[in-house]
């Protein structure tokens, strides 16, 4: 990012502390920045997902921030992430909401575009903090994204209070989440009023823009938990390798792919009649910190390490075939009569036959933070996927990975952080993130 880029703002946000002012002034920014933009732009409907707009992989190139979805979600998976979920203050009320949540898609919009936020990191009232944090000066956007999402508590909060008046608009497809089998999840690395994922193809890039909208939020709402990513673990686009999780296996092989309009239509976006209609358009997010438990793991065989996952871990080819692209074959049995693919293995019992035809878009990163005090490796997935109805999708799925027919891979996992958030359509110039829930 340059400071050549940087504008002055029509309300001289010179204040050393965020305010409703300032909030609204960042406004007057998104909406000049997508008449830059957006001018040569086209409409477009819900089948919108292989356009330049989310298939551009150039690297540093920008990713258009308006649309009608959310960047983030069908744009080609970066290598790198950022994600934060957000506790609102309990004195805030709508009107501060409207507010951060205008100030916080003024902001996002410059980011995305390779500009600074306001008046930049050096170029405002010397007397005054700086409206940028500056560590991405000099950098390219790096196809950044920033992704909004509203949690459950958003609308009802754990008193059962309708703080902000939008109880009723709750989609039904946001469900609490039920409790599986197994999970050892920490309250205070799960849940949240909202959430905001950041994707970059540079690390400093998307902690630059985490960075900076806590910052904006700041007597607003606070980080309630946060986690970084790196070495995406699927491939979203037809045009992507598939990467390799902390397992050392290809994770992803058959994912959804962004360019199947038909099927990001069907499993991935919200369609109108699915709820209420601010959500047409958008899609639900679910989250779940996974911990590997990578010593055990390490110290178990190649033969027991490619039953429990059910591919092998070179080619990542179902057991018997030599293309990772062959297809499953669930019956298949050798020369022994015993399943080529075992009763327990983790991809029988993620397979969509397996449930109901439940598929997902996932956007998951490993993630390494240090080591525990017992001098253990604290590293593994953080799973993120998205879909149009999670009481259909993830939640079947995981049931059949918890259940009773208990997925071989739980011995070498543990689930310890969840997240549930409606992450609503994207904006156009002059718009803010959930304006069709709150304006």
């Amino acid at each position: 990012m340059t400071e050549t880029q940087h504008r002055e703002p029509a309300n001289g946000a010179d204040a050393p502390a965020p305010s409703r002012r300032r909030m609204f002034g960042l406004l007057g920014g998104a909406a000049a920045l997508g008449a830059a933009v957006g001018a040569g732009g086209t409409a477009a409907g819900l089948d919108a997902t292989s356009d330049d707009r989310h298939g551009s992989q150039t690297p540093g190139r920008p990713v258009e921030f308006f649309g009608p979805h959310q960047a983030g979600i069908a744009t080609p998976a970066q290598d790198r992430l950022h994600f934060a979920a957000f506790d609102l203050s309990p004195t805030v009320g709508r009107a501060d909401l409207v507010a951060l949540l205008t100030a916080w898609t003024a902001a996002a919009s410059r980011m995305a575009a390779g500009q600074g936020v306001g008046t930049g990191a050096v170029t405002g009232p010397p007397g005054a903090p700086p409206d940028d944090t500056g560590e991405a000066l000099g950098l390219p956007p790096a196809r950044l994204t920033l992704t909004v999402g509203f949690g459950t508590s958003l609308f009802t909060d754990p008193d059962g209070r309708d703080r902000f008046g939008i109880a009723a608009s709750r989609p039904p497809q946001l469900a609490d989440l039920p409790a599986f089998p197994g999970d050892a999840l920490d309250p205070a690395a799960s849940g949240g009023d909202l959430c905001v994922q950041a994707c970059a193809d540079d690390p400093q890039v998307a902690v630059h823009a985490i960075r900076n909208l806590a910052r904006i939020a700041r007597g607003t709402a606070s980080v309630r938990y946060s986690q970084l990513g790196f070495g995406r673990t699927s491939s979203t686009s037809t045009s992507q390798a598939t990467p390799r999780n902390m397992m050392g296996f290809k994770d992803g092989t058959a994912n959804l792919k962004t360019e199947d309009v038909a099927a990001m239509n069907t499993h991935v976006w919200a369609q109108p009649g699915d709820g209420p209609d601010w959500m047409t358009g958008g899609s639900y997010l679910v989250s779940r910190r996974i911990r590997m438990l990578i010593e055990p793991w390490d110290s178990t065989p190649l033969v027991e390490q490619e039953r429990v996952i059910g591919r092998h871990k070179g080619s990542g080819a179902p057991p018997g075939l030599g293309d990772e692209f062959d297809p499953l074959n669930l019956s298949s049995k050798g020369p022994d009569g015993e399943l080529l693919i075992d009763a327990n293995a983790h991809v029988r019992l993620a397979h969509s036959s397996h449930n109901s035809g439940a598929v997902l878009l996932r956007r998951g990163y490993s993630f390494t933070d240090g080591t525990d005090n017992l001098g253990r490796l604290d590293a593994g997935l953080f799973f993120i996927a998205y879909q149009r109805d999670p009481r259909r999708q993830f939640v079947t799925i995981q049931n059949s990975l918890a259940g009773k027919t208990a997925d071989a891979l739980n011995e070498y996992i543990q689930h310890v952080g969840s997240g549930l958030f409606a992450c609503p359509p994207g904006v156009q110039p002059g718009q803010y993130w959930g304006q069709r829930l709150l304006g």
